[in-house]
C-alpha cells in the first residue's frame, strides 16, 4: 500500500470516528433536553395538583417604586363572572366597567386570617369612601353558608358602606373554586383537616384596571408581584399601601 492510498485510508477513517462522535454528541444533547424537559413538566404539574399556583419568592421579593401606570404589569383579562351580593342583586363584570377594583376570596366564618384581610379592606374603603370609580368584590368561598342575608349582616357589622363594595354568593362553590384556581390564579379549597373552618384560602388582593385587566407592580428583579400581600407573611409586610398607590395610578388612568 503506497502513502498516498493509506492516507487516504486513514483520512476515511478518521472522518468516520468524528462523524460517530458527532452523531453521539447530539444523541447526548436531546438526551439531556428531553429529561429537563420532563423535569419542567412534572415540576409544573407538581404545582399545579398542588394549587401552588404563585410562587411565594416572587411575591415576597423587595417592591419598586412606580410612577405612571405604564410601569404596572398588565397580567390576563378577569374572566366572565355573575354573583349574587348582599342586596340581593345580581353582579357580574359589567358592573366593574370603568372601574378600578379590588378582588379578594373570603368567607364569612373564617377564623383565620379573613378578620385580618376585611381589616385591611376596611382601610381601603376610608381611603377611597367617595370615590365612585372604585369597586371592590368579596367572593365567598362558602356559598352555601354565606346567603345575601348573611353577607348583609356580615357588612353592617362590619362597616362595609361603599356602595361598589360588593359581597358575592352563589349557588355553587365548584363555580367559586373554578374562577379563584384558574380565572385568577388564587389557591382556595377545601381542607377539613385545617385550622381555617374547613376551607383555605389565599390571603392575597388582586388589583383589576378599568379595562378589566389585573394589574401589579414589579419586583426589583423586573418579575410582576402579580398580587398583593394583605397580611404579613414569613417576616415580609403586608402591601396595602403598595396597593393604595397603585389604585390611584389606575384611577387617574383615562
Amino acid at each position: 500500500m503506497n502513502i498516498e492510498l493509506l492516507l487516504k485510508t486513514k483520512t476515511r477513517q478518521v472522518e468516520k470516528i468524528r462523524g460517530m462522535k458527532n452523531k453521539y454528541s447530539y444523541i447526548g444533547i436531546a438526551f439531556i433536553v428531553l429529561i429537563f424537559g420532563i423535569y419542567v413538566v412534572r415540576n409544573l404539574d407538581d404545582r399545579i395538583s398542588n394549587d401552588i399556583l404563585i410562587d411565594d419568592n416572587r411575591l415576597n421579593k423587595k417592591n419598586v417604586p412606580v410612577s405612571k401606570t405604564s410601569d404596572l404589569f398588565v397580567y390576563n383579562k378577569v374572566p366572565f363572572f355573575e354573583f349574587t351580593n348582599q342586596d340581593g342583586l345580581i353582579i357580574n363584570n359589567k358592573n366593574f366597567e370603568g372601574k378600578v377594583y379590588v378582588v379578594e376570596f373570603f368567607f364569612s366564618t373564617c377564623p383565620s386570617i379573613c378578620p385580618i384581610m376585611k381589616k385591611k379592606m376596611l382601610t381601603i374603603q376610608e381611603e377611597f369612601l367617595g370615590n365612585s370609580e372604585l369597586g371592590i368584590a368579596s367572593i365567598s368561598i362558602t356559598p352555601d353558608i354565606d346567603t345575601p342575608k348573611v353577607l348583609k349582616e356580615y357588612a353592617d357589622f362590619n362597616g362595609i358602606t361603599h356602595k361598589n363594595w360588593h359581597l358575592l354568593t352563589g349557588k355553587e362553590k365548584e363555580v367559586v373554586f373554578n374562577l379563584s384556581n384558574k380565572g385568577f390564579k388564587l389557591y382556595s379549597g377545601i381542607d377539613e383537616g385545617s385550622n381555617h373552618g374547613g376551607f383555605e384560602h389565599s390571603g392575597l388582593f388582586a388589583l383589576v384596571d378599568k379595562n378589566g385587566n389585573i394589574r401589579s407592580r414589579k419586583d426589583d428583579q423586573g418579575n410582576p408581584i402579580l398580587y398583593y400581600r394583605a397580611i404579613e407573611e414569613n417576616g415580609f409586610p403586608d402591601q396595602i399601601k403598595e396597593l393604595k398607590e397603585d389604585i390611584k395610578l389606575l384611577l387617574d388612568e383615562s
